[in-house]
C-alpha cells in the first residue's frame, strides 16, 4: 500500500510543460506575423551621386549650409531662421530646375536641417538632397 501511495505522490508532483510550450509557440508566431506589418516612419534622403561634378552641381543647385552653431547660410550669406523659405523661393524662381542641397555640419542640430527641408518643400522645391561637408 505504501508503494502505491508513494508512486501516486511522485506522479502528482510532475508538471506537464507541453501546453505551456504550445502557448509560447503560438505567441511567437503571432509576434512574427504582426512585426512584418509594422511600417517604420522615416525621411527619404537623396544624396548626390559621387560621379557628379561638384562644382557644376553647386552652380545649378541651391546650396544651403548649416554651420556648427546652427546658422543657416545660402550663397555665403547668413539667413534668418524665418527667411529660409523666402530665399529658397527667390532662388527657385531664378532657376526652376535647381534642386536644394543641404550641407549640415556634423555638430549642427537635426531640427535646423528639418526646418530647411520643410521650407524647401513649402517653397515648391521637392528635389531636396543632403550632402556631407
Amino acid at each position: 500500500m505504501r508503494r502505491i501511495l508513494g508512486l501516486q505522490q511522485k506522479e502528482e508532483g510532475e508538471i506537464d510543460l507541453t501546453p505551456m510550450l504550445d502557448v509560447v509557440f503560438i505567441m511567437l508566431i503571432f509576434f512574427i506575423v504582426t512585426a512584418t506589418f509594422v511600417k517604420e516612419i522615416g525621411l527619404d534622403v537623396n544624396t548626390p551621386d559621387k560621379n557628379q561634378n561638384v562644382k557644376d552641381a553647386d552652380k545649378q543647385s541651391i546650396v544651403v549650409q548649416v554651420t556648427s552653431r546652427d546658422r543657416i547660410r545660402i550663397r555665403g550669406r547668413d539667413i534668418d531662421f524665418r527667411a529660409v523659405r523666402a530665399n529658397i523661393e527667390r532662388l527657385h524662381a531664378e532657376n526652376p530646375e535647381a534642386p536644394v542641397v543641404i550641407q549640415p555640419h556634423p555638430e549642427s542640430k537635426t531640427e535646423i536641417m528639418i526646418h530647411v527641408m520643410d521650407s524647401a518643400r513649402q517653397a515648391g522645391v521637392y528635389n531636396v538632397s543632403i550632402a556631407s561637408t
